[in-house]
């Protein structure tokens, strides 16, 4: 069988419909969008097209919309922009690195943090937040579903109680995996019109690696990052990268009408129905957040008595592609940030692993899978000293 691929939340790969957009902007339209020739002003168009695309998708003006590098430089963007020194930042323990380095950077620039904690199941208090809001808050920074274990925050209370409780403070969500599992409706009147910046990346909805979006409520002033020409209403100076552009855009087209369809429901079937088939095989295994809200592609489970860091690879060698968390902090010997802030002990945290479906991913794989993972486990297990010390003790 072909390799199966179940790491979509470290990346997706590139669907045929977004290659074929971006195709001609490589080869025969490759001109600069600042040009005022036809060549310029073709890819001018396009870009102009993508960012509505992009705005369609989250129900947003496209002048609200920034194109930036990915999912790190539009946090970066969000925190550093909107942040000075005597200010508050009020984030989670359980972000993505791209804001939790960002935040102790501004941290060493006089920039006080507050790092609220999370439920065992992964999930932030709106009473916590409410509490630690200041006179001094500048900026709310929670992300909308976690990279590791899915697990989907409330974004439209915390955006609510956040304005109602400060004149000041901005809220902003790093929704990199949230964008094309969960509609996004930033309009005025949406369930999201709480919400002042909002992270993407492209890379995430079957785009390419390399371009993302900010997303910046016109009523926000945003201090660039970088200085230069007067690109993207003078908030990201830089010579556009068409043909990443085109591509979020197509795929953006393609997420809203995937969206719009069975589309989620049909993955979240697919994602129960492996939970669901290892739990039945498999003993001393269990759902990291599993009672939380969740997006419909992302289970993590912790198998008991065995590394993650030798199932992924043991995994691997059978042509299943899975994580042991983040892919950004692939190789860390610590384990994961987010399942110690949710409680786990850290030989759990570690016999943890990610499975992360896309809407490419078909039953067949799946079927495949459950027949993969329990004789791994089991072969790991038998290596393991302590799997033998409680096979003994129950003896």
């Amino acid at each position: 069988m072909r390799p199966i691929y179940m790491d979509a939340n470290a990346t997706t790969p590139l669907l045929p419909e977004v290659f074929e957009a971006m195709r001609p902007f490589w080869i025969e339209h490759f001109g600069n969008a600042s040009s005022i020739h036809q060549q310029g002003q073709y890819a001018r168009a396009a870009v102009d097209h993508a960012r509505e695309s992009v705005a369609k998708l989250l129900h947003c003006r496209a002048s609200e919309i920034v194109f930036t590098s990915g999912g790190t430089e539009s946090d970066n963007l969000a925190l550093f922009g909107t942040l000075s020194e005597g200010s508050h930042l009020i984030t989670t323990s359980i972000e993505h690195h791209a804001v939790l380095h960002a935040a102790e950077s501004l941290a060493a620039r006089n920039i006080e943090v507050t790092f609220l904690p999370c439920t065992p199941q992964g999930l932030i208090e709106p009473a916590a937040l409410e509490a630690a809001l200041r006179p001094n808050t500048k900026l709310v920074s929670i992300m909308y579903a976690n990279n590791e274990t899915g697990v989907v925050q409330r974004i439209a209370e915390l955006a609510r109680i956040t304005h109602a409780n400060s004149e000041a403070a901005l809220f902003h969500t790093d929704a990199v995996q949230a964008a094309g599992k969960l509609p996004l409706d930033l309009s005025p009147r949406g369930p999201l019109k709480d919400v002042d910046l909002l992270s993407i990346s492209g890379h995430k909805i079957h785009a390419p690696k390399g371009i993302g979006v900010l997303f910046v409520r016109r009523s926000v002033r945003l201090a660039p990052m970088m200085h230069g020409g007067t690109h993207e209403r003078q908030r990201r100076a830089g010579t556009e990268n068409v043909t990443g552009v085109v591509g979020l855009g197509k795929a953006a087209e393609l997420a809203q009408a995937w969206l719009a369809t069975d589309g989620p429901a049909h993955l979240a079937a697919l994602r129960d129905r492996l939970e669901q088939g290892i739990l039945a095989q498999v003993e001393e295994c269990g759902i990291n957040g599993e009672s939380a809200p969740r997006v419909a592609n992302t289970t993590n489970l912790y198998f008991d008595h065995v590394e993650a860091e030798a199932l992924v690879i043991a995994l691997d060698l059978k042509g299943l592609s899975v994580s042991g968390g983040s892919a950004c902090q692939s190789g860390a010997t610590e384990p994961s940030h987010v399942l110690t802030a949710m409680g786990l002990s850290p030989a759990r945290a570690r016999a943890s692993i990610r499975f992360s479906l896309s809407k490419l991913t078909t039953e067949e794989e799946v079927d495949e899978a459950l027949k993969l993972i329990p004789t791994a486990v089991a072969r790991l297990r038998d290596l393991s000293p302590t799997w033998h010390n409680t096979a003994a003790a129950v003896a």
